[in-house]
């Protein structure tokens, strides 16, 4: 993908700075792990600092100081998230600031001002992200408002474009749930609408397994193959490698830097928990053969002891860990796929991991 900061090979990991920074890391660290786009979050940034601030410093890659590309997700996510804190219409959606309380109104055409505002290369259409389990009525009618939304999101977008002149891209959201019909249906519109590239949202959050690549292949097979298509929200390495033999281009989450905040590393040979008694003296590297930082400088039992101490640096070292881990299982997925060996590296990854595959 080419944008106006800098062309992002894919597939591609995005790690998440939701409030505009990736916690624990630095933009200049974060280029040396192979970073070559990071994500923010819209609702985030609206509530805090708000989006005039970030407009009048020029935008959120000179607010945070990233030169690279940026993705930002419209909120649809976290807005699901405060059930009990909004109230969706065919309006948009209500909701009270997880922060204050206080009450706030997205709309798709307000929401497309803000990430206009924010300036991010690649902003997300405004959707209704479905709760697991939601009945087939509520499915069908949440996902048919989407698509009205992603209407409205694209009509705002192109008018934006035209009195700013921002070289911006637009994705649009299919939804559906677990129901692959929806999710054909849902695709196709968005197909219909036409965006620069296509995400395929609310999955893995608790459907079972095998509905998540049901629904995923089931909109898979109808985006097109000549533009990029994101799974928001995939974060285990397994299921990442198991989406990019579907056809999927780009990721996030949260898993590498949160889980390595509380001490639970991502290896070749699965999760190691760096607080357990059997590395207080364990003088080994966490991977032996990672180029990552942590571990061409530091052991298992120093690293354990940051923990125990309540050391930041801790965090640090192991989140360096786990996005070099997740940025160079990327690296070695386009490696492999450019010279079609990506079917042998894939069982051999998985494997590793103890991992089944599909």
């Amino acid at each position: 993908m080419t944008t106006a900061h800098g062309q992002v090979q894919t597939p591609a990991f995005m790690p998440v700075g939701t409030q505009g920074t990736v916690k624990a890391m630095t933009p200049d660290r974060l280029k040396e792990l192979g970073a070559e786009i990071i994500l923010g979050n819209a609702y985030h940034l609206y509530l805090r600092p708000g989006q005039n601030v970030v407009k009048s410093a020029g935008g959120l890659h000179r607010f945070i100081g990233w030169d690279r590309p940026i993705l930002t997700d419209s909120g649809g996510f976290q807005v699901f998230s405060l059930a009990e804190l909004r109230k969706i219409s065919e309006e948009g959606a209500a909701f009270q600031s997880h922060l204050d309380g206080s009450p706030h109104l997205f709309t798709p055409e307000g929401v497309m001002e803000l990430e206009a505002d924010l300036g991010a290369d690649i902003i997300m259409a405004f959707d209704e992200c479905l709760p697991y389990p939601s009945t087939r009525q509520y499915a069908e009618d949440s996902t048919a408002r989407t698509g009205r939304w992603a209407r409205r999101c694209r009509r705002r977008f192109m008018e934006l474009k035209q009195q700013r002149g921002t070289e911006q891209a637009l994705f649009g959201i299919v939804q559906g749930g677990i129901h692959s019909d929806l999710r054909k249906r849902s695709a196709a519109e968005m197909v219909e609408i036409g965006f620069e590239g296509y995400a395929i949202g609310g999955l893995a959050i608790g459907e079972p397994k095998e509905a998540t690549w049901e629904a995923a292949q089931a909109a898979l097979e109808v985006l097109p193959e000549d533009r990029p298509r994101y799974i928001m929200g995939m974060g285990f390495p397994e299921d990442i490698v198991q989406a990019v033999s579907l056809g999927a281009d780009m990721f996030d989450c949260v898993m590498p830097t949160r889980n390595a905040r509380t001490g639970t590393l991502f290896t070749s040979k699965g999760k190691l928990v760096i607080k357990n008694a059997k590395y207080l003296d364990d003088f080994q590297p966490v991977e032996e053969g990672c180029d990552c930082y942590l571990c061409r400088n530091f052991t298992r039992a120093y690293l354990r002891h940051l923990f125990m101490s309540g050391e930041i640096t801790a965090a640090v070292l192991a989140t360096i860990h786990n996005l070099r881990f997740y940025l160079r299982m990327m690296e070695e997925m386009r490696q492999a796929i450019a010279g079609d060996g990506f079917e042998y590296w894939r069982r051999d990854f998985l494997s590793g991991l103890g991992a089944e595959e599909r």
